[in-house]
């Protein structure tokens, strides 16, 4: 692949982190206070994330066709669930191979690592890479993973579902996705008035900013906790089978699946583009909410963010030169 195509991507990659390590620094500033979260989080995904997907969606000619439609969020769906299932396989090596001590650290080492960086980083990367086209097939793609998150997800890291999991399916971007979908198939833009489409083409502009600052300050959060008692020992092992798992056995097992599916160039470029990702940020919030461990969370996805900075654009590269 030509430099200037790795410039390229290492280049949005590198963009990307520097929001979260800007959000990170509001933090510790107090530019960005934890009273804010909140707020700030019901306005991402209740308004914002939105937005972006009426934009993106709302007259998307790739997404009048079924087989877009239909694969996309059973790929979701099925790769979560395969990346939770191998991390749950070596969570339970024992703890002197994998440094994992507890029922609470083997069961957030698999949510973690099973759960890769479906939104936050790949939204960017493939709006500013690719079309309009291949982001929509992204955000019918992520209907499958939330499904995994809120049902094998949180059956790995609790032992059982609870009682409102389908609540937490049901969320704003997900109806969202339903609705623009209809919409789409009925002929789009028509059906909404302009005035209308250029204010929320407007306020999806400001989703993705503001979800990387709020990742920062979670992050820099989980940094200040204090002991949580693993050793330096416990944590080396913990990191080297983080890395191992989500870096490099899982990113080959999506992309052999981008390139053996027989699905349109859109879901393979998706593909491509999640095989690279690191683990999800978001699982270290599930850990602190349902009784897991955010010590062995925090291992895990910083850990595996830092060093996707070298591996994601080679992953990238590669699988999309396997596309042709």
């Amino acid at each position: 692949m030509p430099t200037d195509h790795w410039q390229s991507i290492l280049s949005i990659i590198i963009s990307v982190f520097l929001a979260v390590g800007a959000g990170a620094a509001m933090r510790r500033l107090g530019w960005l206070t934890a009273e804010a979260d909140d707020s700030l989080l019901k306005l991402v995904i209740r308004v914002l994330i939105p937005c972006l997907i009426f934009r993106v969606v709302v007259d998307n000619p790739s997404l009048r066709q079924p087989e877009n439609l239909l694969l996309p969020p059973l790929m979701g769906f099925g790769l979560c669930a395969l990346g939770l299932l191998a991390a749950l396989g070596v969570s339970r090596l024992g703890h002197r191979a994998t440094g994992l001590g507890t029922a609470g650290q083997r069961r957030t080492f698999a949510t973690c690592v099973g759960i890769f960086n479906y939104g936050f980083v790949p939204i960017p990367l493939v709006e500013l890479l690719f079309d309009d086209s291949t982001l929509g097939v992204l955000f019918v793609h992520n209907v499958g993973v939330e499904l995994a998150i809120w049902t094998a997800g949180l059956l790995v890291l609790t032992g059982s579902l609870g009682r409102d999991w389908w609540r937490r399916v049901l969320n704003p971007p997900s109806i969202a996705i339903v609705i623009a979908v209809g919409l789409n198939l009925l002929g789009g833009r028509p059906y909404i008035p302009e005035p209308a489409f250029q204010a929320v083409s407007l306020l999806s502009h400001a989703a993705i900013p503001t979800a990387l600052l709020l990742v920062g300050a979670t992050i820099a959060d989980e940094l200040r906790a204090g002991n949580d008692g693993l050793t330096t020992a416990q944590s080396a092992k913990i990191i080297g089978w983080s890395l191992g798992l989500r870096l490099l056995v899982l990113p080959a097992a999506f992309v052999a699946a981008a390139l053996l599916i027989p699905a349109g160039i859109e879901l393979k470029r998706v593909l491509v583009i999640e095989a690279a990702q690191a683990s999800a940020v978001f699982p270290i919030v599930m850990a602190r909410h349902y009784g897991g461990h955010p010590g062995t969370a925090l291992r895990v996805v910083l850990s595996t963010s830092l060093v996707s900075l070298v591996t994601m654009p080679l992953w990238i590269i590669l699988g999309l030169a396997l596309l042709g």
